[in-house]
């Protein structure tokens, strides 16, 4: 198998040392109380051996140090669980944070992340949720089998030098043993993420295509694909699993072989010739204790390899900043003029420019239709307004001043979006509308819906604005559901308006009321429309027409 390349392992080595340095306060908590939890062990093994020693007959240890060892171990359980609650609040918080940045990358990155929605959502979910156990068990379990074995191979050798030395040399012996043992076990774990983040955008995809499959007989077909997809992600699974067990195996193994030296070196304790019978039975009872922590260590090595092949294929969403760069505006400006001077743009070389040598202006109260053929470029020029793409090459001014100087999320305020099919979440259509400005009151949604003819269909509905509409529209008509969209729009009363083929996939006379809705919107706003409509086009008096990404005629209404 190849290695993954280096520059992805260092970008993933960033990624989880940057986060866990940001949330070091919650790792500590579950360090420190797992070391006072050794602490007790080690004081609650010396009293048993005080004990044991007393019943074989040498020193007078008695109910005393009984009572004490109970307390301890009572002490000892509560540690435990007080540090497992510190683990889970260590990897939550860790979780939070990196879903955090996940969400913002996608944002950021918008329509030109091309990948599909299971795949992104595979991404966000699967690939963080397997980084929980780096930050809950690894963090915290590889600092405890440093500190843990030390502490305890230090009591041990306070008593008995030669048995400390042994555990000292088992202690060094166990990483050697994970390492040789996790060869290849990163790259294996990220190819079983690999495999499971296909797999979820498959299933995802081809559920939301249902009816297409069945309407081109295709379900059987896919149903194959899908199982062969889940079976190699189960062979890759079982490539981490075995991993897993070799690394326990090899932990069994030294802990066996420092047992049993342990007991030859104090064998004699068992024909009464030992020289100290409690510090003998002190190191011997020590030795589970020594090896929890390396245990918690081994357990937890899987996790540190399934959180490199995670985090390798997070890193790139998450190299942005938090924060995006660019100007912030103080407050929205009333008016928009906007240029576009000899404009380029290209999303792949092999492919050609999406846009080339493109200029124009267009005034606040002016609407610019985009009219041209499919892969014209028109969708593109909104991108660029939007601050989903950068130009390759020109200018784009907004009131004169460039906007790649504003932050992309700057770009998203000044305007309100409506494109080819509106989606509509699974909640009533008033909370749809206010999806546009949540802070809105219930009467400017209601004025905005009243604007987009909302309210003419909303009224024959059981419950007008507040009925419940399915996840995508569920319940609604296509024009309805556009109306919806229309309505966001006039919810949001920013002065640039972007339409994306906005009447598509209408019947003429429903094209006609949302029509309507728009000449509304646009009037006295920027607006710039790509359309194919020959009505929309009718609409509006200025058109601009695109060619492989030229403007090839420019034309007034009458013209």
């Amino acid at each position: 198998m190849s290695k993954p390349p280096p520059a992805e392992a260092a970008r993933a080595r960033a990624l989880l040392s940057a986060t866990a340095r940001a949330g070091r306060a919650r790792l500590a908590r579950p360090i420190l109380l797992g070391l006072a939890s050794i602490a007790c062990g080690i004081a609650q093994a010396w009293l048993i051996a005080t004990v044991l020693a007393a019943l074989l007959g040498h020193g007078d240890g008695g109910w005393a140090e009984l009572a004490g060892a109970a307390s301890l171990a009572l002490l000892a359980t509560g540690l435990t669980v007080a540090q497992e609650r510190a683990q889970a609040d260590a990897g939550a918080s860790a979780r939070a944070g990196l879903r955090r940045r996940a969400g913002a990358g996608l944002l950021r990155a918008g329509p030109a992340d091309e990948r599909p929605v299971g795949e992104r959502a595979a991404l966000v979910v699967d690939r963080i949720e397997a980084l929980d156990g780096y930050f809950s068990r690894w963090l915290p379990a590889a600092a405890l089998a440093a500190a843990g074995p030390l502490l305890i191979a230090v009591a041990v050798a306070t008593e008995d030098p030669l048995s400390g030395v042994i555990l000292f040399a088992a202690g060094a012996m166990v990483p050697v043993g994970m390492a040789l043992t996790g060869i290849g076990a990163a790259l294996a774990s990220r190819q079983q993420f690999d495999a499971l983040q296909a797999l979820s955008g498959r299933f995802l995809d081809r559920m939301r295509g249902l009816p297409q499959l069945v309407l081109f007989r295709r379900q059987e077909a896919e149903a194959q694909s899908l199982g062969a997809a889940a079976d190699e992600l189960r062979r890759r699974t079982m490539r981490v699993l075995r991993v897993a067990f070799l690394s326990g195996l090899v932990l069994e193994v030294i802990f066996a072989a420092v047992l049993g030296c342990l007991a030859w070196r104090h064998g004699n304790l068992l024909v009464g010739g030992h020289p100290d019978p409690q510090a003998a039975l002190f190191c011997l009872l020590m030795v589970p204790g020594f090896f929890a922590p390396l245990r918690a260590f081994s357990a937890a090595y899987h996790e540190r390899m399934s959180a490199n092949g995670a985090a390798a294929a997070l890193a790139p969403l998450l190299d942005g900043p938090d924060e995006e760069d660019g100007l912030q505006l103080a407050e929205i400006p009333p008016s928009v003029v906007v240029t576009f001077e000899h404009v380029g743009l290209t999303y792949d070389p092999a492919r050609g420019p999406a846009l080339t040598d493109l200029s124009f202006r267009v005034l606040p109260g002016e609407a610019l239709v985009l009219a041209g053929p499919s892969g014209s470029g028109k969708s593109s020029v909104l991108r660029l307004l939007m601050g989903f793409r950068a130009p390759d090459g020109g200018r784009i001014a907004l009131n004169g001043r460039d906007a790649t100087t504003l932050r992309p999320a700057e770009l998203r305020r000044l305007s309100a979006y409506v494109g080819q099919k509106a989606h509509l979440f699974r909640a009533s259509i008033r909370e749809n509308i206010l999806l546009a400005r949540p802070e809105a009151t219930p009467a400017e949604v209601e004025a905005a819906a009243r604007a987009a003819h909302v309210t003419e269909f909303a009224t024959a509905l059981p419950e007008g604005l507040e009925t419940l509409v399915g996840e995508g529209g569920y319940g609604l008509s296509g024009g309805q559901a556009q109306r919806v969209a229309i309505a966001r729009a006039f919810l949001r009363n920013t002065p640039l308006v972007l339409l994306d083929e906005p009447t598509a996939h209408l019947d003429p006379g429903t094209e006609a009321q949302v029509l309507d809705s728009l000449r509304r919107l646009c009037a006295g706003r920027t607006a710039i429309i790509a359309t194919h409509s020959p009505a929309l086009r009718a609409r509006f008096s200025r058109a601009l027409e695109l060619e492989q990404g030229r403007a090839i005629l420019s034309r007034m209404a009458g013209e």
